[in-house]
């Protein structure tokens, strides 16, 4: 099942520098983990925001919900999720 996910990262502005520096190294560990077993099929940066577009490609709704409840940054994001199907048009 693919899903279209933006996740939007909000940072408290009192966070010390150096947690937010370990939160992101584990988050970027984790995140090319799942990219590397092909679950995060793609991850696309949204120009001029601390937010991201990405695909995924999993089993179910709750795996889904398992990598994203996982990452670390969890707490601090705002998530969309498009599920996706077939365009009728795609060539491929």
């Amino acid at each position: 099942m693919l899903f279209l996910v933006r996740m939007d990262v909000n940072l408290p502005v009192d966070m010390p520098a150096e947690e937010a520096a370990s939160i992101k190294a584990t988050e970027k560990a984790y995140s090319q983990e799942l990219q590397k077993d092909g679950r995060w099929a793609s991850i696309w940066r949204v120009v001029g925001e601390y937010a991201n577009y990405s695909v995924f490609d999993v089993e179910s709704n709750d795996e889904l919900h398992e990598l994203l409840s996982n990452l670390p940054l969890f707490p601090y994001m705002d998530i969309d999720v498009i599920p996706l199907a077939k365009h009728p048009s795609s060539i491929k």
